[in-house]
């Protein structure tokens, strides 16, 4: 097995372990990151129903004209803010955060936070 696949096999490992530490601890909905080099999408979902009760992304038509110009973590946050409010109108105020294998740091940081200002409770 060459290093990539390992180190690829290894980040799932830590991932799906990751996971299911927050669906046996509580029952509140998963708010997951997905982040790419250029973008940024964040889900709330229900392991319970298996459903997306919110989402946004960097890469939706209404986001891309309001963040034209900005770095990556400002993007991030301003996702992270639009979530919020769309995760409230869903009526969803607490959940558990999913950064999967990413480090709490950076880009992911900053969505956290853009997601407690709009009202969301980690």
């Amino acid at each position: 097995m060459t290093s990539t696949k390992k180190k690829h096999k290894a980040r799932r490992g830590k991932a799906t372990s990751l996971r299911k530490r927050l669906r046996a601890r509580s029952e509140r909905p998963r708010l997951s990151v997905f982040r790419s080099l250029t973008n940024i999408s964040v889900q709330v979902i229900d392991d319970l129903e298996g459903k997306t009760l919110a989402s946004a992304s960097s890469l939706e038509k209404d986001v891309r004209g309001a963040i034209e110009g900005m770095n990556k973590t400002d993007v991030a946050k301003k996702v992270g803010t639009l979530l919020g409010e769309r995760a409230k109108k869903a009526g969803v105020s607490k959940v558990s955060f999913d950064r999967g294998t990413y480090k709490y740091h950076g880009r992911v940081k900053a969505l956290a936070d853009g997601a407690r200002e709009a009202g969301l409770e980690f």
